[in-house]
């Protein structure tokens, strides 16, 4: 008995790889060029053939292995040496064959019922590609369809070599053991004559299995490089799902590795491509006005302006803050469906509330603000209209038990937002002081990322500089944010007569996904409420 060991050849700059697939198991017979196993770098992924044929006696490697150039995996019991178990037995005692025998009888032929062959313990995995479609004529083991699971994808062979006369399965559908998938029309020749082996007397000889030739009509290889699919194009899992958090389409991305399948570095060069303007989906190039690159958001391109033509022009570049937060505003405008909804809120009373309050602790150094009063009267909203206090993760909404409130705070280099945690566990002085040592951090530039973290609501104060109303853009993943201006005094009529009174300006910006108006408009009646008559925080 001759066993060979199967080794990994050259497989390029690839130190090591890992293991994502068997392809085959002991027992079964496989062809010389036969893949064994699939595996996968952080570029790409491959299949790893036999340099021989025979039998599998054994897998050296399981899934999740890390291989290399010149590992084994797989040992093979070469084809000369096999013979079938009921006549093995008898060899020693053996008496010469005859000279000369028949030929064996055609093998039959006719219809024969493809089934998905044991797959391990994958079950209902989905069908993402058809790699033959009917009247093509297939080949032993080539592979009909591809299979994918939530850890791995692959591909199920024919078992009979033929013309293929049905499909059973679409895109999408999900397979087990067993299950149909094809009806091939098989075509085989009469095996030739097996050269004379010893037999046993009185035991007749079982010769080896020669492979099934395949039929006249050319077959066609189940990938075409750079050619279209019949399906899904080739790509394993991971670059999948690569491709699905981007937002490409597979179906769009030319593959550079084996049999064109995309790798992740085919995903990211399409990504740049689209993101620089060189290329376009074909969905942006059918929605897109003509002449216009819309770099994924069927936009003019933005405009190129030699500046110093017109006069004197000075540069500066943008500070690392205002670099971070200009991204992170362009993405909460433009994928956040915002409405703001403006209100008013008498604050007359709570602001002579607030000058006594300085007047008494004038001594402790701490200055109360309206600030800090907003941040107690939100907390108060928010625990009244819980979605206020929520964030979007997918189709579900989730409810957050506390209450960290941010506040937007001016610095030379840009605007930041410290957060007060537990603002709802804190009393006034105690949120004001917070406030106080915050905005120092900010000022100086020593704010860390926990000070800047962890918010479920913002206020964007310009306190004393002026303006009455405006639309402030929501601090993702929040569902809302408050803007508020300067007070001023205004008329206001009592039922009887005009009376002054502190009128604050108040502008409530909401996610439409989350929020609907009459709830909006209901916070901001609230909320107001609280500023009117502080006392209602205690209800």
């Amino acid at each position: 008995m001759a066993l060979l060991d199967i080794k990994v050849p050259d497989i390029g700059d690839f130190e090591e790889v890992a293991v994502i697939e068997l392809l085959v198991k002991p027992g079964d017979m496989v062809r010389a060029e036969q893949s064994l196993i699939t595996v996968e770098s952080d570029k790409a992924s491959m299949e790893i053939p036999s340099s021989q044929a025979g039998v599998v006696k054994e897998l050296k490697v399981r899934l999740g292995d890390k291989v290399k150039e010149g590992s084994v995996i797989v040992v093979l019991e070469s084809e000369g040496a096999i013979v079938a178990p009921q006549a093995a037995s008898a060899l020693a005692s053996a008496a010469p064959a005859p000279a000369s025998a028949a030929p064996a009888a055609p093998a039959a032929t006719g219809s024969v019922e493809i089934r998905v062959p044991d797959i391990g313990d994958f079950k209902d995995v989905a069908v993402i590609e058809l790699l033959a479609k009917p009247g093509e004529a297939v080949k032993l083991e080539q592979s009909l369809i591809t299979v994918e699971s939530d850890k791995a994808s692959m591909e199920i062979p024919s078992s009979a070599a033929g013309v293929l006369k049905e499909l059973k399965v679409r895109l999408g559908d999900k397979v087990n053991i067993g299950d149909v998938i094809a009806v091939v029309e098989a075509v085989a020749a009469a095996s030739a004559a097996p050269a004379p082996v010893s037999a046993a007397v009185g035991v007749t000889p079982v010769p080896v299995a020669a492979p099934t030739p395949a039929p006249a009509v050319t077959a066609v290889p189940a990938h075409q490089p750079g050619g279209a699919s019949a399906g899904l194009p080739h790509a394993s899992p991971s670059v999948r799902k690569f491709a699905r958090e981007l937002g490409v389409p597979l179906n769009e991305v030319r593959g550079s590795g084996p049999k064109g399948r995309i790798t992740a570095e085919d995903i990211q060069k399409f990504t740049q491509s689209i993101m620089t303007g060189t290329l376009q989906t074909k969905a942006q190039a059918a929605k897109a006005p003509a002449g216009g690159s819309g770099v994924g958001l069927d936009l003019l391109p933005w405009p190129k302006v030699d500046f110093a033509k017109f006069g004197p022009i000075e540069r500066k570049e943008l500070s690392r803050i205002k670099k971070i937060s200009g991204a992170n505003l362009t993405r909460n405008a433009i994928m956040i469906p915002a409405v703001t909804n403006h209100d008013d809120a008498d604050i007359t009373e709570l602001e002579s509330f607030r000058i006594s309050t300085n007047k008494e602790h004038e001594k402790s150094g701490i200055k109360v603000t309206l600030l800090a009063f907003l941040i107690k009267a939100c907390v108060a909203a928010l625990k009244k209209f819980p979605e206020f206090n929520s964030s979007l993760d997918g189709d579900a909404l989730i409810y957050k038990q506390y209450w960290h409130i941010g506040f937007a705070a001016d610095t030379p280099n840009g605007l930041v937002v410290p957060v007060i945690k537990d603002a709802d566990k804190k009393g006034i002085l105690q949120i004001s002081q917070e406030m106080s040592e915050l905005a120092k951090k900010a000022r100086d530039g020593k704010l860390g990322p926990a000070d800047m973290s962890g918010a479920t609501f913002t206020i964007s104060s310009l306190g004393g500089i002026g303006g009455r109303y405006f639309t402030p853009i929501i601090n993702a993943p929040e569902v809302a944010i408050l803007g508020v201006c300067k007070s001023q005094m205004e008329p206001v009529w009592n039922g009887q007569e005009f009376v002054p009174r502190l009128i604050l300006p108040l502008s409530l910006t909401w996610d439409h996904r989350v929020i609907d108006g009459a709830a909006a408009a209901r916070f901001n009646a609230y909320l107001g409420q609280i500023l009117a008559d502080f006392r209602r925080v205690l209800l």
